[in-house]
């Protein structure tokens, strides 16, 4: 029974409770979390650890006045039921609900959107430098965790705020290292100390009077520096320009509400550095946090996913047992990951190249780059990004990989529609801004079969590679066998007729063909299929070959329009003196709505009734 939990409708309700009542709270709110999202799946392992820290936050502080920057948003399922939105919480990630993260558009409690990982302490401290300019008087809280801080964005923004002296809480969620003994009570006490106005005001009256004392503030700063060294990690935060507090038990309402309390009325930047335990309150998500991180549905009474049997092999887990089977015959192929070893497939391979297997954490700029140094050294680096990450790099994919046509993979998971992530998590800007690229081959495969033909075709290529695959599970296709490399730059031919020409690629291969043969079987018409294999280097031979003068030219891409592929083709098509019914059927220019990967295909028309629909109306 929820009872305290059912009252909550809004921040003023939360601040209505004795303090003595939020551990209840707490409790419920992590039993309703466990409960709503066993059917429906999301992310529960960092919700459940920031619970506590959540609740105090808006115990304490005044939010949308105040405003809290939560980084990523994975951690922000608390803050969304604390913020008026209990009632819609079991429509979490589902289409037409909640988003899985903070979302500006969904609530005013959300000051800044949060998909991608260490854009919370930039971001927060831009509003705290807007909200001086503008003579305004709140708080700015920036939390971030400790993976998103392996992000070099994050040390960027601590190096700037440092520099300044604005108002501006960052609270360093730790939810990797253990509670260690400096995190008892005497931590706690010393973090409560710190804050506290009769510290604070003792060292400033301190400190006005040694500045009247020739050496004496220099000396007087090297010996606080140094005990405080002795006593705190938080040297390198201090080195930055931030006064460092802490570490607090994140866990325990009897540290957390004083040493945020004190926060509220510290002057300049400070970094609260708060320990919690990622799926705290659910055995499972304790035990295994990696795999709680974010998953599907799942039983509450034994903690167990639920599984699909039966079904295919994932890309994701294709592209792991390829590239181990072809680096056991090729030992100069490595992996390379940026924090997401399980997520790409690349724990895969690592069960059996350890050694031939990075893991940089948050760091996709750093990892293109460090790939092209072990491509100089003669290795064979594949590195397993998601699309939508790669983006945060392609600075260093021209600079540091094609410019230098060095010989590196670029393995792009989630290309295309993801489903419940949403927006944030889209792949579909990747065949825009990598088919522009000098150097670069891209292939995008119709099923899990030429999938793994591509990652061998990879490794025959002397220069950059991009290969985007989906989301989700292959079809079934036989993949015992490693194949024979695919000839670079030829499409495959699916289907032969006199009606026209309709090019699909990758993702949208399968449905378009399912189109294609029922506007032969309904409407009598037969056109010739292509699929396109290589994005790039286009197979000009056999798209000249096939098209025909007066008919329809059709191009199919799970992509957007503006830059895709259609665009090459279409100025092929009408310099070579062609003309007829066109249609480029692509995703529009909107960011989608999250949902199941069927349902946002359907609503692009990027399904098989939508492309047959399309196909017709021309």
């Amino acid at each position: 029974m929820q009872e305290l939990l059912s009252r909550i409708h809004g921040t003023a309700d939360l601040k209505a409770l004795y303090p003595e009542q939020l551990p209840t709270l707490a409790k419920e709110m992590r039993h309703y979390l466990i409960e709503t999202l066993a059917p429906i799946g999301g992310h529960l392992g960092a919700g459940l650890g920031v619970v506590e820290l959540t609740i105090a936050l808006h115990y304490l502080f005044d939010s949308p006045r105040d405003k809290i920057v939560w980084d990523v948003g994975h951690q922000a399922y608390p803050h969304k039921i604390l913020t008026g939105r209990l009632d819609r919480m079991p429509s979490i990630r589902q289409y037409g609900g909640l988003c899985g993260f903070t979302k500006r558009a969904e609530s005013e409690h959300d000051p800044f959107g949060a998909g991608h990982a260490s854009t919370s302490i930039s971001a927060a401290y831009g509003i705290a430098a807007g909200r001086d300019l503008n003579n305004e008087h709140y708080n700015v809280i920036a939390v971030i965790g400790d993976g998103a801080l392996t992000g070099g964005m994050a040390f960027e923004a601590l190096n700037h705020a440092g520099a300044h002296n604005k108002r501006l809480l960052v609270i360093l969620n730790d939810n990797e290292m253990s509670i260690a003994p400096n995190v008892g009570a005497m931590s706690s006490y010393l973090a409560r100390i710190i804050t506290g106005k009769p510290y604070t005001q003792a060292k400033d009256t301190a400190k006005r009077i040694l500045e009247k004392l020739p050496g004496a503030l220099d000396a007087a700063k090297r010996l606080e520096e140094h005990v405080k060294g002795m006593i705190t990690p938080g040297t390198l935060f201090e080195e930055m320009g931030f006064r460092y507090i802490g570490p607090v038990d994140g866990h325990d309402f009897d540290h957390l509400l004083p040493t945020l309390a004190n926060c509220k009325y510290l002057d300049g930047p400070i970094l609260l550095h708060v320990v919690t335990k990622k799926g705290l309150g659910f055995s499972p998500a304790e035990e295994d946090p990696e795999t709680w991180h974010g998953l599907g549905p799942y039983s509450v009474e034994t903690g167990i996913p639920h599984k699909s049997n039966g079904k295919p092999p994932t890309y994701t887990q294709v592209f792991g047992d390829t590239l181990a089977d072809m680096a056991d015959h090729d030992d100069r192929i490595v992996a390379i990951t940026a924090a997401m070893p399980a997520g790409t497939g690349v724990s895969r391979f690592e069960k059996r190249h350890p050694e031939r297997c990075f893991d940089v954490g948050i760091a996709e700029q750093h990892a293109v780059t460090f790939a092209g140094g072990l491509a100089v050294a003669g290795k064979r680096p594949y590195v397993a990004i998601y699309s939508t990450f790669m983006q945060r790099a392609y600075d260093q994919i021209i600079h540091d990989i094609c410019i230098q046509n060095l010989p590196v993979t670029f393995c792009m998971d989630r290309a295309g529609i993801v489903g419940a992530d949403g927006a944030t998590h889209t792949g579909m800007f990747d065949i825009a801004f990598m088919r522009n690229l000098p150097n670069m081959t891209v292939m995008a495969p119709k099923d899990e079969a030429e999938f793994k033909a591509m990652l061998i075709t990879s490794a025959t290529i002397n220069g950059p590679v991009a290969i985007r695959y989906p989301r989700g599970n292959g079809y079934g296709v036989d993949i015992s066998q490693l194949p024979a490399p695919l000839s670079v730059g030829k499409a495959e031919i699916l289907e032969a007729g006199n009606d026209g020409l309709v090019i699909a690629v990758g993702t949208r291969v399968r449905d378009t063909l399912a189109a294609v043969e029922r506007l032969r079987q309904e409407d009598g018409k037969a056109v010739t299929l292509l699929n396109l294999r290589f994005i790039k280097p286009l197979d000009l031979e056999a798209i000249l070959k096939h098209l025909q003068q007066g008919k329809l030219l059709a191009i199919v891409e799970e992509g957007v329009a503006q830059g895709g592929i259609g665009q090459e083709i279409a100025a092929l098509a009408l310099k070579s003196g062609w003309s007829g019914p066109f249609v480029h059927i692509a995703m529009p220019d909107i960011f989608p709505a999250h949902g199941t990967q069927p349902e946002i295909l359907r609503d692009l028309e990027l399904d098989a009734n939508g492309i047959l629909k399309q196909l017709r109306g021309c």
